[in-house]
């Protein structure tokens, strides 16, 4: 068994690691889509007064976008916006990302996914995103792989990553417990989220952050690649 796994069940004080189901983050992770996103949250939010680095973007991500946008405007403006409010800045922010065009699927993936399905696992995705037009991209590109009951949602829980909420209820679409999960994330709130619902939680690093984002957030394993974690795989978790 892997050493990374042995740590787990030690960290965890699991007796047995039996994966039966991979939950992967949306942006980042099955899309190269965060520098699109990084744009359009850059662009949006000068509209309504709010700085929005490159960096605040991807450090953010994986929230959910209503809640990104009341900490920003907490942060910079010294108020509380409601949640209807901060929606109608985050349509402003889903119209930016849309006139971009579709992202491409991340190199690996596929071939990843393949290997995934071949060994029995259910697929999940866990998203901080509620854009319908994503979620039924899902469903068109990832469709041999996912169905509409493994899919989680900013919308199906209250509080967002870094919570653990959105992998817990991963987990109960999937109907498994931690030690059966396996999380797959590129964002350090994500990693957060994952390392805090005790599944083992694989950190792949496709942004521009350095790797001690992802590390310092308890990672159980660190990729540099989706094509990496494509090539080790097999040898990970047979």
């Amino acid at each position: 068994m892997k050493s990374e796994v042995i740590r787990y069940l030690e960290k965890h004080g699991f007796e047995r690691f039996e994966p039966k189901a991979v939950l992967f983050d949306m942006d980042g992770v099955l899309y190269d889509s965060m520098p699109r996103h990084a744009i359009a949250w850059q662009r949006s939010m000068k509209l309504f007064g709010i700085d929005m680095t490159e960096q605040d973007a991807y450090l953010t991500e994986g929230a959910r976008g209503i809640d990104t946008i009341r900490l920003m405007v907490k942060r910079q403006q010294g108020k509380e916006i409601s949640l209807e409010r901060a929606q109608e800045m985050y349509d402003e922010k889903t119209r930016q990302f849309h006139q971009m065009g579709e992202a491409p699927l991340m190199p690996g993936i596929m071939d990843l996914l393949g290997h995934i399905s071949r060994q029995g696992l259910t697929v999940g995705v866990v998203t901080g995103s509620g854009q319908r037009p994503l979620i039924n991209r899902l469903l068109t590109d990832f469709g041999d792989f996912l169905d509409a009951g493994h899919i989680v949602t900013a919308y199906d829980v209250s509080r967002g990553k870094p919570a653990p909420d959105p992998y817990l209820m991963g987990m109960q679409k999937a109907g498994t417990q931690p030690w059966q999960t396996v999380v797959v994330e590129n964002a350090p709130l994500g990693v957060s989220a994952g390392v805090a619902s005790r599944a083992f939680t694989i950190a792949v690093n496709t942004g521009p952050l350095p790797d001690e984002a992802l590390t310092s957030r308890g990672a159980d394993l660190l990729e540099r690649h989706m094509t990496d974690l494509r090539d080790t795989w097999d040898t990970l978790f047979k």
